[in-house]
């Protein structure tokens, strides 16, 4: 049976600064001036460096067992096939070679990825994509795209404190703080990396830092990065967070509360009123990743705020990408100026990155301009989400915690089955990724679907009936 495509006629996932970068100009010119010394001075600079004094004997010593090498070094500490990282990645592949299961990661999409996509020259309804309100591929976010790279090119080649600044970056980042209503914004490259070096670079060791448990990884590096001691709450149990900082705030300098608007894997959303309250009377800071909830909250989709009626001054740190609703890549966050200034000017993750490239940065912004005028499209989100979520509880499926947005995962509860049921819907034209262990625990494996404005209900229904006759 040939998958339905488009026939609803209803509507037409940081480095720090390197020592050499770190270096003065009389620390570089003093790395080229030992190219004329002797080799008995260059030996004492040697010495001097590590803190060393050995007498001539040592010096003989050191070069005997230099020569010598360090033969008491296992050899698996030397070979990349033998991390257990890796050996962890293999296990699981050659399971599925052996019982004849395809890898259903990494698969190469031919075309724009959107409601559908083309795989292995073969046109599928797709439910692996960010892309939730269509407008990745749109031809006005590709025009305002190709404007920027005849008048930019394709890349700012420098940081931007150094060179790389553009008009484009700023108008981006005023209109996402126009968004919110607060004071400024600071694009980053990575969405990624803007969690990593906002965090890492304002929280340390004095600090303590509470999140979600379901929270992103990228969360996760930036609290290690920066030192600050950790501690989790159980999924959006803001009970549980007042409990912990009634016990604890009073032993650190600064907290931090980090939640997200919409959760990726779960497609539910936080109570934010009761997040904002905590965090007022026990004088923490709150942050928000809005991720995959802005463009698709509220009313006009511009975010977890909106949706409860918040102002954005109300949340200290707020956190997005560029890559989901905006149609482009990126993350950025948002906030008051002091905020802002600071990590403009000292934020690893920004500083030392080459700038936002111009064509990415059009495109995101062309993409906001389209959201705001066109709320039609968010309305139809979220009515295509509700409709998805309500179609797969009348068919007895579990849903887990979506609250029906953009994400909904069926749960599946192993792993293998959760590989085998994507593997077969393809073959139906139909593509959906599984998520199994250790992403998440082995009864929670599942197939998570991220629904689009522009999946029709026709599309929906026949997935959905087509996994029915095959689970």
């Amino acid at each position: 049976m040939k998958p339905p495509l488009n026939t609803d006629l209803e509507h037409p996932e940081v480095a720090t600064r390197s020592t050499a970068d770190s270096r003065t100009a009389a620390g570089m010119h003093q790395d080229k001036s030992t190219d004329k010394l002797s080799g008995d001075s260059k030996q004492n600079l040697i010495r001097r460096f590590f803190g060393a004094s050995r007498n001539a004997g040592d010096t003989a010593s050191t070069s005997t067992d230099a020569a010598a090498g360090c033969s008491h070094v296992a050899e698996e500490l030397t070979r990349f096939d033998a991390f257990p990282g890796y050996q962890q990645v293999l296990i699981p592949q050659a399971a599925a070679r052996r019982i004849g299961l395809d890898n259903p990661f990494f698969r190469a999409h031919e075309g724009v990825a959107g409601a559908t996509t083309r795989i292995a020259d073969r046109e599928c309804i797709n439910f692996a994509n960010y892309n939730y309100l269509g407008l990745s591929g749109d031809p006005r976010v590709n025009a305002a795209a190709q404007k920027a790279i005849e008048q930019y090119g394709t890349s700012v080649s420098a940081s931007r404190v150094v060179s790389g600044e553009r008009p484009i970056h700023q108008a981006l980042e005023q209109a996402i703080a126009k968004a919110y209503g607060v004071d400024d914004t600071l694009a980053f490259v990575s969405g990624h990396a803007t969690n990593v070096s906002a965090i890492g670079h304002l929280f340390g060791p004095k600090d303590l830092v509470l999140h979600d448990s379901l929270i992103h990884n990228s969360v996760m590096m930036g609290i290690q990065l920066g030192g600050a001691q950790r501690r989790a709450f159980p999924h959006n149990d803001w009970a549980t967070l007042e409990q912990i900082l009634a016990d604890m705030r009073d032993r650190y300098q600064r907290v931090l509360i980090v939640i997200e608007g919409l959760y990726s894997m779960d497609g539910d959303i936080p109570d934010l009123p009761r997040f904002i309250d905590i965090k007022r009377r026990y004088q923490s800071f709150l942050m928000v990743d809005e991720a995959h909830s802005f463009g698709v909250l509220g009313a006009r989709g511009m975010g977890i705020a909106e949706h409860f009626g918040i102002a954005g001054k109300d949340v200290d740190i707020w956190m997005g990408t560029f890559s989901k609703s905006l149609a482009g890549c990126g993350g950025y966050i948002a906030g008051e100026k002091a905020l802002v200034e600071h990590l403009r000017y000292a934020a690893p993750g920004f500083v030392y990155s080459v700038g936002m490239a111009p064509p990415l940065a059009a495109a995101s912004l062309e993409a906001l301009h389209i959201i705001q005028a066109e709320p039609e499209r968010v309305a139809r989100l979220q009515e295509r989400g509700h409709y998805f979520l309500q179609k797969a509880g009348e068919l007895g499926m579990n849903t887990g915690l979506s609250q029906g947005y953009c994400v909904v995962p069926i749960v599946i509860g192993q792993s293998l089955k959760a590989v085998k049921l994507s593997n077969q819907l393809l073959t139906q034209g139909i593509n959906v990724q599984p998520i199994i262990h250790p992403a998440v625990e082995e009864k929670a494996a599942r197939l998570r679907f991220f629904i689009s404005s522009e999946h029709t209900k026709t599309q929906i229904d026949y997935t959905l009936n087509t996994l029915k006759t095959i689970i």
